[in-house]
């Protein structure tokens, strides 16, 4: 059984993500999206309500799991036999720091290899910091982010707004 983990701070879900996973889920047995602690980030969404809100997007797909690690990801897929990382593109400048990632991944667990998965072309350009750019100003997130998730996305973005405006 091949397991592929799909690691990232998924803050939130974007189509773009899902696109990668239901690609995944038809390539490997079974697909683990990681939700991973990114100390450089600061979160629109706990780490507990991202895992919420990815089980709800990918709920129709059987052989998708979701979970979550603040440890090394090297570390992290030692709990499974034989995974694939997995890391989706979206461009050219993805592929530099994916790559680095890669390499010092494989050095940190010589077994783990890495597979690149293209976006696609439709979702290039979407990003979860987009989607929380736009959702500041009230843009239309539709095309953006999975419908399951659309009025927390943009209630949360109101309740963000409304703290740092002092309501």
């Amino acid at each position: 059984m091949t397991t592929a983990i799909y690691p990232g701070s998924f803050d939130p879900i974007t189509l773009g993500h899902l696109n990668i996973i239901r690609r995944a889920s038809r390539i490997f047995d079974k697909v683990v999206v990681c939700v991973m602690v990114n100390s450089a980030k600061r979160p629109m969404f706990s780490l507990e309500e991202r895992m919420e809100l990815i089980e709800r997007v990918v709920k129709r797909l059987p052989n998708v799991r979701v979970d979550t690690s603040d440890i090394l990801l090297a570390e992290y897929v030692k709990r499974y036999e034989g995974p694939v990382l997995l890391k989706g593109l979206r461009a050219v400048s993805d592929f530099e720091s994916e790559f680095q990632m890669a390499l010092i991944n494989n050095n940190l667990n010589h077994e783990l290899d890495t597979l690149f998965l293209p976006s696609s072309e439709k979702y290039t350009y979407i990003s979860s910091s987009v989607v929380k750019e736009m959702a500041k100003y009230g843009s239309d997130l539709s095309k953006f982010v999975p419908r399951e998730i659309l009025n927390d996305v943009i209630e949360r973005s109101k309740q963000q707004e409304g703290k740092r405006n002092g309501e």
